[in-house]
This record gives C-alpha cells, sequence and structure tokens, in this order.
C-alpha cells in the first residue's frame, strides 16, 4: 500500500508562512498529479491546489489564490505547498493525494482508489 506523507504543518501567526510539502518513499510521485486538501472541523473536504504530473498545470481554490503556490522538486517526487499570507480560516487538516487536476474542482481523490497521506495540522492564530 502507497502511503503519502505530508509535512511541515504548524501553528502560525495570521500573516505568516509555512511550507508544507508532500512525498511517497520508495515510489515515484511525478507520474501523478498531485493535489492538497483540506478539511476544518465541521466542514467539507475542499481542494486547495493540484499540479499535473506532465504539463505543468498547476489549479488552486479561489480562497488561495495569489497566496499558495504549489510546486514540486527537480526529480518531480516531492511536491510543495508554500502558504504565504496565511489567515485565521486557512486553520485545517492538510492532506496530498493522488488524483487528477479539475479546472472547477481545483483537484479530485478519491479514498480508495488513490493514494492518500494521513494529513498535517494547520493552525493559523494569533
Amino acid at each position: 500500500q502507497v502511503q503519502l506523507v505530508e509535512s511541515g504543518g504548524g501553528l502560525v501567526q495570521p500573516g505568516g508562512s509555512l511550507r508544507l510539502s508532500c512525498a511517497a518513499p520508495g515510489f515515484t510521485l511525478r507520474d501523478y498529479a498531485i493535489g492538497w486538501f483540506r478539511q476544518a472541523p465541521g466542514k467539507k473536504r475542499e481542494g486547495v491546489s493540484c499540479s499535473s504530473s506532465s504539463d505543468g498545470i498547476t489549479t488552486y481554490a479561489e480562497s488561495v489564490k495569489d497566496r499558495f503556490t504549489i510546486s514540486r522538486d527537480s526529480t518531480g517526487n516531492t511536491v510543495y505547498l508554500q502558504m504565504n499570507r496565511l489567515k485565521p480560516e486557512d486553520t485545517a487538516k492538510y492532506y496530498c493525494a493522488t488524483g487528477y487536476c479539475d479546472a472547477t474542482k481545483v483537484a479530485v481523490s478519491e479514498r480508495g482508489n488513490d493514494y492518500w497521506g494521513r494529513g498535517t495540522q494547520v493552525t493559523v492564530s494569533s
């Protein structure tokens, strides 16, 4: 079973920055589109950003555009989510997953059919 691993979450003040990482030890991510999702308590999971595998396409939720940037390292096997100008409403558990990028839904992934990580908590609070 492939397990994605997220890291980089933490507590940050409003206006601060964090960089999340997503990797899968022993597994090649560069052949997969990778999406970042988040879920806050009592809220539905939402797609935050997505990086396609081959054509360089990236997608972003409107709520994070111009603040978050998704990228990959030179091997394509680690996917980053740089989060700047963080707001309290960005507080959530963030997950990365394989799937596909979508212009409307940002990222699409199905637990059971795709590979997911266990998440990393991001808390934005003063």
